[in-house]
């Protein structure tokens, strides 16, 4: 699996390669099951290898969707990963899912050592940060047609597999909204 990392964020020597696989740790979680709790100190990066997940929060007694991720995503809480402070944050399985597990200190570790664990390091905290601003910046500049067809274009295993009620918290629409958005858009209007 570190080749799997490697290969996508940076090039590694094998002893590189062998540091990375010593750090990276399986977890299976069944449907419904919670990667990470409100309350909880995120301490690892979750690279999703086979399932789907979402990331949510509770605001006035309702779950909003913030991200979600399928096969060779990264899924993390960034501000309770790096001020090691409790999340109000959740990570939930919606598919059984299989992870590898970063752990925060042991890859800050490896990264002193490792100079291109050190770039995989960078790279997957800037392609967390460009995801973040991307979804923003839809959410701000896009009509609701617009950011599902990017949603499609962007992720369309995630439109295909995610329940709608979740993809259309992401996107910051009731699922009614939702539902005219894609007869809308199967239409060609």
């Amino acid at each position: 699996m570190a080749r799997e990392l490697a290969r996508r964020y940076s090039t590694m020597t094998h002893d590189e390669l062998d540091v990375l696989e010593n750090i990276l740790v399986a977890r299976k979680y069944a449907k419904g099951e919670l990667l990470l709790k409100e309350g909880d100190v995120c301490e690892n990066i979750y690279w999703v290898v086979k399932g789907l997940v979402r990331q949510f929060y509770f605001k006035n007694g309702k779950e909003l969707t913030e991200y979600m991720a399928t096969e060779n995503s990264i899924v993390m809480c960034i501000e309770s990963l790096f001020k090691e402070e409790p999340t109000r944050l959740q990570i939930q399985a919606l598919e059984p899912t299989i992870v590898y597990t970063i752990s925060k200190k042991e890859l800050e570790s490896a990264a002193i050592k490792c100079v291109n664990i050190q770039m995989l390091y960078r790279k997957i905290l800037e392609e967390s940060l460009i995801i973040s601003q991307h979804h923003a910046d839809m959410l701000r500049f896009e009509s609701a047609q617009d950011r599902y067809q990017k949603l499609v274009q962007r992720s369309p295993q995630l439109v295909l597999r995610a329940p709608l009620v979740y993809i259309a918290s992401y996107l910051q629409m009731t699922p009614e909204t939702l539902s005219r958005v894609r007869t809308a858009v199967v239409s060609g209007s």
